[in-house]
């Protein structure tokens, strides 16, 4: 294998939801081990996702991509990214995006080497983690070493920061119940009902500090689950995606579906116990590494994972989730010395 040399300024690609540009932040942490902290590091990514790094030091700069499909010449955000790398050629260009929409601009970005999809074959299994899969996409340019040991890292804002501002409490577990799939208007499969939710916050110990979290415009999900008892902190919709980092990062344990936040959890080694019932836990659940602790509950049906299939399709009930009680929730906690 053949390492690019004299690399210092590098332009990663990753569009998608928050989760999946979580999974690509293990380049951040192997592309400095390989080529030294002083490398510069810039990212091509949506808006929203780029609030991920609104306090991480080892990116340089971000490039919005709000509109993905637009062809170049209708993209002021695309010629922007070309235009900065014809000025200032990158040594590396790294691509994580599989979408035949970003070639033309894959192709069009100026660097001397170029890893990831549309100009390496990187080698990964259909049942790979997503982790995984990222990591294949730059194998290519990093040691074997550095390959093995990389794994998503976040940082957000600085702990003491939030809890002031936030009045939190030294000790506690947080609770994300919602997903990105909230606000359509099909069935929610990978949602935990809401009345388990509720159950669960009921079974939890009185004085035991529950914090929970939900991103702006979500309230209305929130609903069928207050009213709280006193040892419950709403913070949905009160916190930017720095401050959430922080918060997950500090807590003993995050309970939550398949979703961002668990991401998060994983990234930043909070115990996080991950309800998953129609998605398959080992390619796109909670990743695990050498320095955290994951914790899949799940029925283990017959029919899961089914995600995107005609079972998903026909299923009317999602008794992948509904049978899945806040009693083993409540055991699982406890075993893990939570409780």
């Amino acid at each position: 294998m053949h390492i690019p040399e004299d690399i210092k300024r590098v332009l990663v690609l990753r569009c998608g939801a928050l989760g999946d540009l979580v999974y690509a932040t293990s380049v951040i942490d192997a592309l400095r081990a390989e080529y030294g902290a002083g490398v510069v590091i810039d990212f091509i990514t949506t808006p929203g996702t780029a609030k991920l790094f609104e306090n991480d030091p080892r990116i340089n700069h971000i490039f919005h991509l709000k509109h993905k499909k637009l062809p170049i010449w209708l993209s002021p955000q695309k010629r922007s990214i070309i235009r900065a790398s014809q000025k200032n050629p990158y040594d590396l260009f790294i691509n994580f995006e599989m979408g035949k929409q970003f070639r033309t601009l894959c192709n069009a970005i100026r660097a001397r080497h170029k890893s990831g999809w549309f100009f390496e074959q990187p080698v990964f299994g259909e049942n790979d983690h997503m982790v995984d899969i990222c990591k294949s996409f730059y194998a290519p340019v990093v040691t074997q070493d550095v390959l093995q040991q990389a794994a998503p890292r976040i940082i957000g804002k600085k702990f003491p920061e939030v809890q002031a501002k936030l009045k939190l409490p030294e000790r506690y577990i947080v609770l994300s119940p919602s997903n990105s799939h909230n606000k359509k208007s099909r069935l929610n499969y990978r949602a935990w009902p809401q009345g388990h939710w509720k159950r669960l916050i009921s079974l939890l110990p009185s004085d035991l500090n529950i914090v929970i979290v939900g991103g702006k415009g979500e309230e209305p999900f929130f609903e069928a689950i207050r009213p709280y008892p006193p040892n419950v902190i709403d913070l949905v919709g009160q916190t930017s995606v720095a401050e959430m980092i922080s918060i997950i990062g500090h807590a003993r344990a995050l309970v939550v579906t398949d979703t961002g936040t668990a991401h998060i959890a994983s990234a930043m080694n909070t115990p996080v116990f991950c309800l998953i019932g129609p998605t398959p836990a080992h390619v796109t659940g909670p990743y695990r590494s050498a320095t955290n602790e994951v914790h899949i509950l799940s029925l283990g049906l017959d029919c899961s994972p089914c995600y995107k299939t005609q079972t998903m399709k026909e299923c009317t009930d999602n008794v992948c989730m509904k049978d899945l009680s806040p009693e083993t929730v409540l055991s699982a906690l406890k075993s893990a010395n939570i409780l």
